[in-house]
């Protein structure tokens, strides 16, 4: 069954999210998961594309936008089916994708933007109604 994680930071805006995004797919990549990014637009796409490459100097995290390369350990999605992705599944919009149980581990971000905070109590309830096991972590 799908374990989610709800990664919850003190602080808003679309810097945060992009932050918490890519110190969670550093870690998943560095223990050698594949890890598929579901964004909320085309734009968060194209934004998180680029802060993945300069978001730590000490850091790569090589990736690619799903409609480039759907076998790239981590790919990134705004509408888009997963490919052949299953393993962790970071959601970046603000509602579960239709696809979210096909993964071992689901990681949804919230910040403390009022739209955030109120569409990912939804999910939480979504989640908690359909059975899956919950955690929820505080970050700085």
């Amino acid at each position: 069954m799908t374990r989610v994680d709800f990664y919850v930071v003190k602080s808003s805006g679309a810097d945060a999210r992009l932050s918490v995004a890519a110190r969670l797919t550093e870690k998943a990549l560095g223990r050698g998961h594949r890890v598929f990014i579901n964004c909320d637009s085309q734009d968060q796409l194209a934004t998180l594309d680029d802060y993945l490459w300069r978001f730590k100097p000490s850091s790569f995290v090589p990736h690619s936008p799903v409609s480039n390369d759907t076998e790239e350990q981590v790919v990134l999605g705004f509408e888009d089916a997963p490919g052949s992705h299953n393993d962790v599944l970071i959601n970046l919009a603000l509602a579960p994708p239709s696809f979210f149980a096909r993964f071992e581990r689901v990681a949804e971000v919230v910040t403390q933007d009022e739209s955030s905070l109120a569409a990912l109590r939804d999910a939480w309830r979504h989640y908690k109604d359909r059975g899956y096991p919950l955690t929820k972590h505080d970050l700085p």
